[in-house]
């Protein structure tokens, strides 16, 4: 298992993979968008590494392959047999499924040339190998996450909360700037600066998925957590927030042992990135029965327009 203070030491050296293919190689790579009539073929492919392709498979199964929900574009990349060798969502959050290093240079060039390009999340050594096709020489990302994945796969005994729920369309206004904050705190930008109206509307359609849960006493929000993609194999669970006054106390691990244990009703696992550094919330997930399972990293690219 990789030491985080060396693995911190390394990533801000990552630099042009040793193996790097030359232009000709990432010409002779297959690319094509993807649309609904590979949606079977995709999440095949995607399916043989659930616990690594959780965020795509699940994004496909609500919205489809070709739509604006999205907020990018899937991509495939094929062999030589015409076989899926790897697939993409390019756009605000970049996603990829591939162990072949040309796809991984393809795409990696195509989120070069995408102007929307916002965040990479993926597996870190995944990841710090797409960083070096992606610049080609020493990478400065405006900011760079190292997190840990963290799994639960087993339901546990827990003292019930009793106003823990699905939240209402009525609570979005207590919803908004508490998962705003919790973007601010993870990017460093507030989305209600950004992009308020698509940010209010995309907490909007969650709460109506009935995937944003939260915990209200006394008319003060307490505990909050969204279910950010759902397949029968993994929930990917982010936002997580615990009132300040409530951190420490139990109170968030029996939330979230509490909702984990109804979501294990129907899915295999339960899955949240959290911060290495962050070793409060990692006490917290522990104790509500998660444990490490990869680590991930999250690279914050610096947007540019492309002419």
């Amino acid at each position: 298992m990789t030491n985080p203070t060396m693995r911190n030491a390394q990533a801000m050296l990552i630099s042009s993979p040793k193996d790097s293919h030359p232009p000709s190689a990432l010409d002779s790579a297959r690319l094509e968008p993807l649309d609904d009539g590979h949606k079977e073929e995709v999440l095949r492919f995607l399916g043989t590494r659930p616990v690594y392709t959780f965020i795509m498979s699940s994004w496909i199964r609500d919205n489809g392959l070709a739509s604006s929900l999205n907020r990018g574009t899937f991509y495939g990349c094929r062999n030589a047999q015409g076989q899926l060798d790897g697939v993409a969502l390019i756009g605000h959050t970049t996603l990829f499924e591939t162990e072949s290093n040309t796809a991984l240079a393809a795409f990696a060039r195509l989120t070069k040339t995408c102007p929307s390009a916002h965040v990479v999340l993926g597996r870190a050594e995944r990841v710090d190998r797409f960083l070096g096709y992606y610049m080609h020489g020493p990478v400065k990302p405006r900011m760079v996450c190292y997190e840990l994945l963290f799994q639960k796969n087993l339901s546990a005994n827990v003292e019930t909360v009793t106003s823990l729920r699905p939240a209402t369309s009525e609570e979005l206004e207590l919803v908004v700037p508490i998962h705003a904050l919790t973007a601010f705190e993870e990017s460093g930008l507030n989305p209600l600066e950004r992009d308020p109206a698509g940010f209010r509307e995309r907490c909007a359609r969650r709460i109506q998925q009935g995937r944003v849960w939260l915990a209200i006493e006394n008319g003060k929000l307490k505990f909050k957590a969204d279910v950010v993609s759902e397949t029968p194999e993994v929930v990917y669970l982010e936002g997580v927030y615990v009132d300040p006054v409530h951190r420490g106390n139990g109170y968030g691990s029996r939330c979230m042992t509490q909702l984990t244990n109804h979501l294990l009703e129907r899915t295999k696992s339960v899955c949240l990135l959290v911060n290495q550094s962050n070793w409060a919330a990692q006490v917290c997930y522990r104790k509500a029965g998660f444990e490490f399972h990869e680590y991930y990293d999250t690279i914050y690219l610096h947007q540019q327009i492309v002419n």
